[in-house]
């Protein structure tokens, strides 16, 4: 459906297997699942380190306990070419976040909580549930805070049947420990690369130390997967795809972050450009009035080309390019 272009980022589809089966074998799986619920404890699993007891059900910013809340999961069509494929990606929105972005446009998911508490087996019956569905990845939306449930969940959706590759879809504010669990079982990292200063960070994200978060996040996922592969189709099966949310008055710093992935990680980095941004969630306040408009073309056109020039090249198509010629 999608040639590819490049034999250096080809996996041909015979010869791919999702990386969790291994270590399901091995039973290295059942070691992380051990692992994770241990650190819910005393709860480090994401940059927050709120210490909470989470097996006792106690929360922190996430909000969630012992157990995974979900908003919603479905074939999702509105993602990334690579991902989405011709039968959808198998999406997974999980509720709660550890940011408080205010523009976000999940508001009512991430920081309103609308969901469904599910236990280990409900979330591997859900993706076996999009696995028949034909989706051609399973894709964990929002999932920083939840890994260790993540985990837990999958030696059921293996013994189930599961074969398909697992995308970890995440605003990149990871920690390291969370990232060392998911080592081996991720085939596809997703992070979102939001605001590159700290400033703007605590502004907007609530969250000062989100640069720092993401930096050591997003090296930590190119070394464990590098750079986007893709099979015959053009179907994603292992790799980093960046996505950078082009904001207004270019609070998000996108030169410094497009800079940053071409020299820290490869210039050969698969990029999603967005330039969907809306005012929502809490914008409409006059606090955040710097961001309350959409973006320009000409803006998200001056955006293109700082990634140009940064060295970036492979950029997901279905955005409008042709304004930064």
């Amino acid at each position: 459906m999608y040639p590819m272009e490049d034999n250096q980022f080809f996996i041909q589809e015979q010869g791919f297997e999702p990386a969790y089966l291994a270590l399901y074998r091995d039973g290295e799986l059942q070691r992380r699942v051990e692992r994770g619920l241990a650190e819910l404890e005393s709860c480090n699993i994401c940059p927050r380190g709120c210490g909470v007891n989470r097996i006792e059900n106690k929360t922190g910013v996430c909000h969630s306990g012992r157990y995974a809340i979900i908003a919603s999961y479905n074939p999702h069509f509105g993602e990334e070419d690579p991902l989405r494929g011709w039968r959808g990606s198998g999406t997974i929105f999980f509720s709660w976040c550890n940011l408080r972005c205010v523009f976000c446009q999940n508001f009512d998911i991430s920081q309103v909580g609308v969901g469904v508490e599910v236990s280990p087996r409900q979330l591997a019956e859900i993706m076996l549930r999009l696995q028949d569905q034909g989706c051609h990845n399973i894709n964990f939306v929002t999932p920083e805070h939840v890994v260790p449930q993540i985990i837990e969940a999958l030696p059921f959706a293996v013994e189930g049947g599961l074969h398909l590759p697992l995308v970890y879809n995440t605003s990149a504010y990871d920690s390291i420990l969370s990232l060392q669990l998911l080592d081996g079982i991720v085939d596809i990292y997703m992070p979102d690369f939001k605001i590159w200063d700290p400033a703007p960070a605590l502004r907007y994200l609530k969250a000062r130390d989100y640069p720092d978060a993401a930096k050591l996040a997003l090296r930590e996922m190119h070394r464990q997967v590098g750079v986007l592969r893709m099979d015959e189709n053009g179907l994603a099966r292992r790799g980093v795809l960046v996505r950078h949310l082009v904001m207004p008055d270019d609070v998000a710093g996108t030169a410094n972050i497009m800079r940053f992935l071409a020299e820290d990680l490869s210039p050969n980095t698969y990029v999603n450009l967005m330039d969907q941004y809306y005012p929502a969630g809490k914008v409409s306040t006059s606090k955040y009035a710097k961001i309350n408009r959409r973006l320009s073309n000409k803006e998200f056109s001056a955006a293109v080309r700082t990634a140009r020039e940064a060295g970036l090249w492979r950029f997901d198509k279905r955005r409008p390019f042709w304004l930064a010629k």
